[in-house]
């Protein structure tokens, strides 16, 4: 399961429609199984793909609920808590994925989804316990 990756390009229409297409299907799948845990991550990320920041939070708090410890989930999560700009959620959701064993800090110190959340005084104190972490790794 990668993460989520928003590269906030503007999609062209091919693109749009594809993904709308997508979307679609994975929501049919999901109606039927509400807590198909991949199709869910599928439906997440293609939300937050097509910009629709809201469904993919609705979702990843879905599945926050089905797979409490996964940190991936928790990660995701705090990308969409970010996407929708409600920091001290994304903070306590990043401080879970950590805890969880979260440990791409590379990826997390450049993710896209995650770059207002970087810039936010709520920030700094995580991004000391991750300054600890990496030194507590070498």
């Amino acid at each position: 399961m990668a993460a989520k990756n928003n590269e906030k390009k503007k999609l062209d229409r091919a693109t749009q429609r594809d993904l709308d297409t997508k979307i679609r299907f994975i929501e049919g799948i999901v109606r039927r199984d509400p807590n198909y845990v991949d199709a869910l991550q599928l439906l997440g990320d293609h939300y937050t793909q097509r910009g629709l920041f809201s469904e993919g939070l609705r979702v990843d708090e879905h599945l926050a609920r089905l797979e409490p410890q996964n940190p991936l989930v928790f990660y995701n999560l705090a990308c969409s808590y970010s996407l929708t700009e409600e920091y001290d959620n994304a903070v306590l959701a990043l401080d879970r994925a950590i805890a969880l064993g979260y440990r791409d800090f590379t990826w997390l110190s450049k993710d896209p989804d995650l770059k207002k959340l970087r810039a936010q005084p709520i920030f700094l104190e995580l991004k000391a316990k991750i300054r600890e972490l990496k030194a507590k790794s070498r």
